[in-house]
């Protein structure tokens, strides 16, 4: 078998080697054929009247034909374009036997309430095939304020888990060994000050830093775009990010410090081609700020990840990861000289579609994200979560969760989908697309770099812009019922209530964890917190002295987020956005 498989992989790259284009040039006979069929298809439609609800353009408004063929794809050029799974420019997978080799990561989103809430849930995923770990915040703690702050009052554990200082985040990892698995941390302005709760809880098992592998978010900058969970301004919060790049590629080596996250952008009303352009520009804004800071890029770029959305056009999904990793690549290679292939690899987790769930018949958003998460697998993705039915109306339960967890589980044991690598790679339909949405996106990277970079471009509001006026149009569309919502805009059920278990967060939450960082407060060495946080904002009044360490030993020393974000605010300030309209 093993001699089987390498003729023809021998083959296919002899294939590559002589072959310029993916099709044949159309012969008289195909042209005569097609003019037939159009002529033919065009009487079809006029005896169909309305048809079937088929649109031609898809969610992002690029106009597609009904019929693909060799001429939309002439321009192709197989070892330029293409490649091999595991070959640049990557169009194809990054690894070379991709989900073959190694499946995606099964990786549930999942926060709620305490610590100890949180802890509970996550041995129940573990128990029933979860393969890592997804830590949702709540908002409290993605703004940078402790639970017994005002601005907390009525938040605390309600989109996510209450995380005050280290001793929450031991409770959240009780009875997980934090050497043996991956986490993923979904947060952004506090960021800095997580991963050294996460590296001192980790030392209290006696796991270091080394050891730890996993992502965290980090990406501010799709904050200022999109999901406004910002605390500093963006050129001082850019230092803290740079330094996180430095000290993890110091000290965890198998840790990644940036997951760029375009799924809150596409959340907030952006369209797929701006959710990927906006969303590499960010990766590439991170990678010239590595640069500028004397580091070599291959020290640090092999381990900058991604974060995308799958939304609910199958095929424009698939090519939009197909496109990101080609444009990722190439860019690497060509524009910032990177050497390691690695740092030419764009790796990333998906989600499915939150802002495609609905909160009319709520059952239909298994079938939704059934297809998204496939699309997600047949674009190349590395890990996957896939949302619960009742996100939309509450944090899931239990239940929607395991539901969640099982489409993955049949998507990858029972499809048949892992079978063969990139299946739809050569689709006249898909590689088409994939070249439409790649030229988009550099159109947009033109007008970024008119505006002098990304933080300008933020400044000016022109993300913030695009996004919604590609959310209005998209609006109009379903108010004109030009794309069709079931169960919202069409085959609805106007009298319908939803009869399904939601899981509600009790005031006592909240009340239990004020008290608790409180009671911390009351009970550490406030001489030694004051010291580490006044070293702290001495490290933050230089322009070149390391800002993590500082921060970790503030974190030992049992400060509390709100106490070292508000130490950081008092040299950096907080930022005020300008209004777009």
């Amino acid at each position: 078998m093993a001699k089987t498989i390498d003729r023809a992989a021998s083959g296919a790259a002899t294939a590559q080697q002589t072959a310029s284009g993916l099709g044949a040039k159309p012969t008289p006979e195909y042209e005569a054929a097609h003019e037939r069929w159009a002529g033919e298809y065009g009487r079809a439609k006029l005896r169909s009247g309305a048809g079937s609800g088929a649109m031609d353009r898809t969610i992002s408004d690029l106009p597609t034909k009904p019929l693909y063929g060799p001429e939309d794809v002439a321009d192709l050029d197989l070892s330029r374009d293409l490649g091999l799974p595991g070959q640049y420019p990557y169009t194809r997978g990054i690894h070379p036997s991709m989900h073959q080799g190694r499946l995606w990561t099964m990786r549930q989103f999942a926060g709620f309430g305490t610590a100890k809430q949180t802890n509970e849930r996550y041995h129940f995923l573990l128990s029933q095939g979860q393969m890592g770990l997804s830590v949702a915040f709540d908002m409290p703690t993605l703004l940078g304020y402790d639970s017994d702050h005002p601005r907390a009052l009525g938040e605390v554990g309600k989109c996510g888990v209450a995380i005050d200082s280290v001793r929450d985040m031991q409770v959240l990892f009780d009875g997980i060994d934090l050497g043996a698995i991956t986490t993923s941390m979904t947060i952004n302005g506090p960021a800095a000050i997580m991963l050294a709760m996460y590296v001192a809880a980790a030392e209290v098992q006696g796991v270091p830093a080394e050891r730890l592998g996993g992502t965290i978010q980090t990406d501010i900058l799709k904050e200022y775009i999109a999901q406004k969970e910002w605390i500093f301004p963006p050129r001082p919060h850019m230092r803290v990010i740079v330094d996180m790049m430095r000290f993890t590629r110091d000290r965890m080596p198998k840790f990644n410090p940036i997951s760029v996250s375009g799924y809150h952008i596409r959340e907030a009303g952006s369209t797929a081609v701006q959710e990927l352009a906006f969303t590499l520009a960010d990766g590439f804004a991170y990678v010239e700020a590595g640069i500028e800071s004397g580091m070599d890029v291959d020290s640090f770029a092999p381990r900058i990840s991604f974060f995308f959305n799958s939304h609910i056009d199958f095929f424009e999904e698939i090519c939009k990861f197909r496109a990101a990793r080609r444009i990722w690549a190439r860019r690497m290679r060509e524009k910032y000289g990177a050497k390691d292939q690695r740092s030419w690899t764009l790796r990333f987790h998906t989600q499915t579609a939150g802002c495609s769930a609905t909160a009319q018949q709520p059952e239909n958003n298994i079938v939704r994200v059934a297809f998204e998460a496939m699309a997600a697998a047949l674009g190349g993705t590395q890990s996957l979560h896939t949302n619960s039915m009742d996100e939309v109306l509450a944090l899931p339960t239990e239940k929607s969760v395991e539901i969640a967890l099982r489409t993955q589980q049949v998507l990858a044991y029972e499809t048949n989908v892992t079978n063969v690598i990139d299946p739809l790679g050569g689709s006249y339909f898909v590689e088409a697309l994939t070249a439409q949405m790649e030229r988009a996106a550099e159109e947009y990277f033109a007008r970024i770099d008119e505006f002098g970079g990304v933080i300008p471009a933020i400044e000016a509001g022109f993300f913030q812009r695009e996004i919604a006026d590609a959310s209005y149009q998209y609006q109009r569309s379903l108010e004109s019922k030009e794309r069709v919502i079931v169960g919202v805009n069409a085959f609805e059920k106007p009298d319908e209530r939803p009869e399904i278990d939601l899981l509600k967060i009790d005031r006592a939450v909240e009340l239990e964890q004020a008290e608790r960082v409180r009671a911390l407060r009351a009970a550490r060495d406030a001489a030694r917190v004051e010291e580490t946080l006044a070293a702290l904002r001495r490290a933050c009044e230089s322009k070149s002295a390391p800002l993590i360490e500082p921060i970790l030993d503030a974190v030992r020393a049992l400060a509390s987020e709100g106490e070292i974000v508000e130490t950081m605010v008092d040299v950096y300030g907080r930022y005020t956005e300008m209004p777009a309209f």
